[in-house]
């Protein structure tokens, strides 16, 4: 979805571009486009049809301020109404009420439910300091107990004991209790899906809804289903009284629709999004950043987030303090970069929130190759010996010849990973002699960057 209406109105930017102002004409050409951009992504019909008109009434006959042509204009509205559609704003989890606060995990079965309820696990404990139990209601599918065992305990939570044999409401009362004896701030209950809808599974939740009292009732939703994300939201609207949603794998080949159609359908903000398989994958929602992702113009915010969470500002500042001392970049030093660059989540998590301008500036690179490139040059590192770290002077020819066969690579490569260092190591020597002014102006002037880690 995001690429889709990137492209279509980046094209309409530039064809309505010098005239100064928003026709029916042109309103028309840009929203036929915008219409065609949603529905190729799955966004319900209905929600099309009053996202079009919304943005129609308030374009109609608008001024084109400034330096702004009517497509850039018209970006701006649609940029607004789309915010508005997912909820404006940041909605967090509400956890005031007397502890412990339950949140209740409902949706279809393959949604994602139980890894969601871990890794929400592990935002509260990480992001709000929060006591955090979770427990498997899920009595059905085989081994669902056992993974939520499992990723809980990846979580950093502590899970509660249930077993096949038993009933829903008496394992959220006995866990309920359980939480409450050992002041857990927080109970998560993970509750059974189904294929598609049936009265079973929703006489059930209903039920167990109503012995839990939940402070949060969070309905999980797989971005990838499309139109049926629509229908499975209606029915569990009707079953409970939704709190929030939660979108899962919006990393994956998703089209988007369902994050528009599954808000408006339900009345209930979005309040967390999956970004990846990670058990830290998970994103409190920003329906303004969210919409700036749709329309290409990423997501700065996010990227300088991932960024700063990444790094480690402390080896920063170590080795800051290291090379204006004077005691030199070594390999060590090298191999902590680029295991930084990981730490941030790697290049492709990176390039996904850059605008798209740049973005497929960036897609020109072969990422996947990229990516490989770094694990090898950490292979080749990993292969050499302290010594060989802190004096790479000492890398010869038959040292050269068992680091590659330590790593699994030709001698070449070794070769081509201790160039780049070279050049890294230069650069750092000239941020030391104060001179890093003159070295980015030069840098400015020439046709090829030297090639970084990463």
């Amino acid at each position: 979805m995001a690429s889709a209406l990137s492209d279509k109105l980046s094209h309409l930017v530039k064809s309505l571009r010098g005239q100064a102002r928003i026709t029916e004409s042109n309103v028309g050409d840009m929203l036929r486009e915008v219409r065609m951009a949603l529905l190729e992504a799955d966004v319900a019909l209905p929600v099309v049809r009053d996202f079009i008109a919304r943005v129609k009434e308030k374009a109609l006959g608008q001024e084109v301020l400034g330096s702004l042509s009517p497509g850039q204009a018209l970006v701006g509205i649609v940029n607004q109404e789309l915010i508005v559609t997912m909820g404006d704003g940041v909605s967090d989890i509400n956890l005031s009420a007397q502890p412990p606060a339950v949140i209740l995990m409902a949706g279809l079965q393959g949604a994602g439910k139980t890894t969601t309820t871990a890794k929400l696990a592990k935002h509260l404990i990480e992001k709000r300091r929060k006591k955090v139990l979770t427990v498997s209601g899920d009595v059905y599918r085989p081994a669902a107990i056992e993974q939520l065992k499992t990723v809980t305990a990846q979580a950093g939570a502590e899970w509660f004991a249930s077993t096949p044999h038993q009933k829903p409401v008496e394992i959220g009362l006995a866990a309920l209790d359980y939480a409450k004896k050992h002041f857990f701030d927080v109970l998560l209950v993970d509750t059974a899906g189904r294929l598609a809808i049936d009265e079973a599974l929703m006489l059930e939740i209903k039920a167990l809804h109503a012995a839990l009292n939940p402070v949060e009732t969070l309905f999980v939703v797989d971005a990838m289903q499309g139109q049926d994300a629509l229908n499975t939201a209606r029915a569990f609207k009707e079953a409970l009284p939704l709190s929030g949603i939660v979108l899962t794998k919006t990393d994956g080949d998703s089209r988007g629709g369902a994050a528009l159609s599954v808000r408006q359908v339900t009345g209930a903000p979005i309040k967390f999004v999956g970004t990846s398989e990670k058990i830290d994958g998970l994103e409190v929602f920003d329906a303004q950043r969210h919409a700036g992702r749709m329309l290409g113009m990423g997501d700065i915010l996010a990227l300088v987030e991932q960024v700063t969470a990444g790094v480690d500002m402390a080896a920063a500042q170590k080795l800051a303090a290291k090379v204006k001392s004077g005691a030199g970049f070594d390999l060590s030093d090298f191999l902590a970069q680029i295991q930084q660059m990981k730490q941030m989540g790697g290049l492709s998590s990176l390039m996904d929130k850059l605008p798209a301008a740049m973005a497929a500036k960036a897609g020109q690179v072969d990422m996947a190759r990229a990516e490989k490139d770094i694990k090898r040059k950490e292979g080749i590192i990993h292969s050499m010996t302290p010594l060989e770290r802190a004096k790479p002077e000492l890398i010869k020819a038959t040292r050269k010849r068992r680091i590659a066969n330590g790593a699994g690579v030709q001698v070449q490569e070794v070769n081509r990973m201790l160039k780049e260092f070279e050049q890294m190591q230069d650069m750092m020597k000239k941020m030391k002699g104060g001179g890093m002014m003159k070295m980015m102006k030069r840098m400015g002037g020439m046709k090829g960057m030297p090639r970084m880690p990463f």
